[in-house]
Parts: C-alpha cells; sequence; structure tokens
C-alpha cells in the first residue's frame, strides 16, 4: 500500500516501480473475467442463435416487434407480423419468442 499511496501523493517511491505493475496486471485480469470475457461469451452465443435462424420460428426484434420467420436469407429474414411482412436485419432480432416466454415464467416464479 505504501507504493499506491505513494503514487496517489505524487512522491516517489523506491521500488515501487514492480509493484505497480502487479496491480495493474491484477486489475486487468480482474476486468477480464469479470467484465469482458462473460460479454465475449453473450455476443458469441447471439451470433450463433442469429445463424440458427429458420423459417417458422416466432421470433423479437430488438425493436420489439413480434413475429414468425417466413423467409431467411444470408443477412436479413423476412417476418410476418399479423400478415404484415416486414424485412430486418439477422442483427435485429433480439431472441426467440420462447426464450422470452420462459424468461416471463421464471420471473414470475420468484
Amino acid at each position: 500500500m505504501n507504493a499506491l499511496s505513494a503514487f496517489l501523493q505524487g512522491q516517489p517511491s523506491q521500488g515501487g516501480g514492480m509493484s505497480m505493475m502487479i496491480m495493474m496486471g491484477l486489475l486487468f485480469v480482474v476486468f477480464y473475467f469479470f467484465m469482458i470475457r462473460p460479454q465475449q461469451k453473450k455476443a458469441k452465443e447471439a451470433r450463433k442463435f442469429r445463424e440458427s435462424l429458420q423459417k417458422g420460428a416466432r421470433v423479437v426484434t430488438i425493436g420489439g416487434l413480434h413475429g414468425k420467420i417466413a423467409e431467411v436469407s444470408d443477412k436479413t429474414v423476412l417476418i410476418d407480423a399479423d400478415g404484415v411482412k416486414l424485412r430486418f436485419e439477422k442483427s435485429a432480432i433480439a431472441m426467440d419468442n420462447s426464450m422470452q416466454l420462459n424468461e416471463e415464467t421464471a420471473k414470475a416464479a420468484n
């Protein structure tokens, strides 16, 4: 802690450079495991979900539109929402409608 207090007060410390590097390294490790890694994992799951979209699946877009997939192409999907067909980018699909129902029932059970 002497190196940290000396650093914060702006006073030069003796041999504090190495301890400061260790503290910065530990801080990076904590950030990686608690912030960066879970976000990468979540993004990977979302990408996998969007690649596996199929005709007939009930989905929800990031804008809140609920509908059924009528057609799937490389980058877009055609969604039928009560007779209205709209084309969306695959990246605009937030979740499977059944996933939302499961989340709602889990919240209601708690």
